[in-house]
C-alpha cells in the first residue's frame, strides 16, 4: 500500500457509492481510507480529515479523468 496516493476526499460516505461501481467496472485497485470510521460517524468527517480515496500510482490519470468526466457530466458534483 505504500504506493497508493489519495486522489479525492469526500465528506459522506453515500458521496462514494456510484464511483465504487464505476472503479470495479474499470478493475481499478482501490480503498477509502475513513469510509467504515465515518460511516458510524458521519458528523466527524471533518475531524478526521474525510474519506480519502487511495489509488496506485499507476492509475492516478485514469481516475483523474473519471471523476473529471462525472463532475463535468454530473450536475449533482459528486466531488
Amino acid at each position: 500500500m505504500k504506493d497508493f496516493i489519495t486522489v479525492a476526499t469526500f465528506n459522506f460516505q453515500h458521496e462514494i457509492f456510484s464511483l465504487k461501481n464505476i472503479l470495479e467496472q474499470e478493475g481499478i485497485v482501490y480503498f477509502f481510507e475513513n469510509e467504515t470510521l465515518i460511516g458510524i460517524d458521519p458528523f466527524g468527517s471533518i475531524a478526521y480529515g474525510g474519506i480519502k480515496l487511495k489509488v496506485h500510482t499507476n492509475d492516478e490519470e485514469l481516475v483523474r479523468g473519471i471523476l473529471k468526466g462525472l463532475n463535468e457530466n454530473d450536475p449533482l458534483k459528486i466531488v
